[in-house]
C-alpha cells in the first residue's frame, strides 16, 4: 500500500513539475503590448479596406455590373457606396461639411480602374484622418451626421468599419452567385 501511495505521490509530482514547466515556456517571451486607441482604430480601418480592395481589384470587370439578385445594387454600386459612406468620417473627422447623402452615380466611375481608386482613396483619407487625430483625438467628439448625436471619434470609426464589413459580407455573397471564390476564402499560398 505504502509503494501505491508513494508511486502515486510520484506520479502526481511529476505531473505538476511538466505542468509548471510547459506553462513557464509559455510565457517566456514577453507579450506583445497592447496598441494605442489611434492604433487599434487604424488597424481594424485597413484590414477591412485592405479586404474590400482586394475584391475590387480581384473582381473581372465584365462583372462589376453583376448583380447578385434582380433587386440588390451591382457589385460596382456596393463598392462605390463603401466608398462614399467613409466620406461621411473622413468629412466629419476633418471638420467638413459631409458629403450629399445620395451615393455617386455608377456612371462617374464608370472602369474598374476608376471604382479601385476610389475606394483606395476613402480608405487611404479616412487611415490619415485617424493618424492625423492621434491616440488623444480617439476620445474627441463630433456629431454623427445620421442620428445628430455626439460620438467618440473611436466609435464613429468603428461604425464605418462594422458598415465597410457588412458591404464586405454582401459582396461575398456576389463573388459565390457569380461561381468565384473571394480572395480571403482562397487557400494560403
Amino acid at each position: 500500500m505504502r509503494r501505491a501511495v508513494s508511486l502515486t505521490a510520484l506520479v502526481f509530482a511529476g505531473v505538476i513539475w511538466a505542468s509548471s514547466a510547459h506553462a513557464q515556456g509559455m510565457g517566456s517571451s514577453t507579450p506583445k503590448p497592447a496598441s494605442g486607441p489611434a492604433q487599434a482604430v487604424l488597424d481594424q480601418w485597413n484590414d477591412i479596406g485592405r479586404k474590400l480592395i482586394a475584391m475590387a481589384e480581384d473582381f473581372p470587370e465584365d462583372k462589376y455590373d453583376f448583380k447578385a439578385a434582380p433587386t440588390v445594387k451591382t457589385f460596382a454600386e456596393r463598392l462605390i457606396h463603401a466608398a462614399h459612406a467613409n466620406d461621411f468620417f473622413i468629412n466629419t473627422v476633418r471638420g467638413e461639411k459631409p458629403p450629399a447623402m445620395d451615393d455617386p452615380k455608377r456612371e462617374e466611375y464608370k472602369t474598374k480602374a476608376d471604382v479601385v481608386a476610389f475606394v483606395k482613396k476613402s480608405f487611404a483619407d479616412g487611415a490619415a484622418a485617424i493618424k492625423a487625430k492621434g491616440d488623444s483625438g480617439m476620445n474627441d467628439l463630433v456629431v454623427d451626421p445620421f442620428s445628430n448625436q455626439q460620438t467618440r471619434i473611436s466609435d464613429f470609426a468603428y461604425g464605418f468599419v462594422e458598415h465597410s464589413g457588412e458591404i464586405y459580407g454582401q459582396l461575398t455573397v456576389y463573388y459565390r452567385v457569380a461561381g468565384m471564390v473571394p480572395p480571403e476564402s482562397r487557400p494560403s499560398k
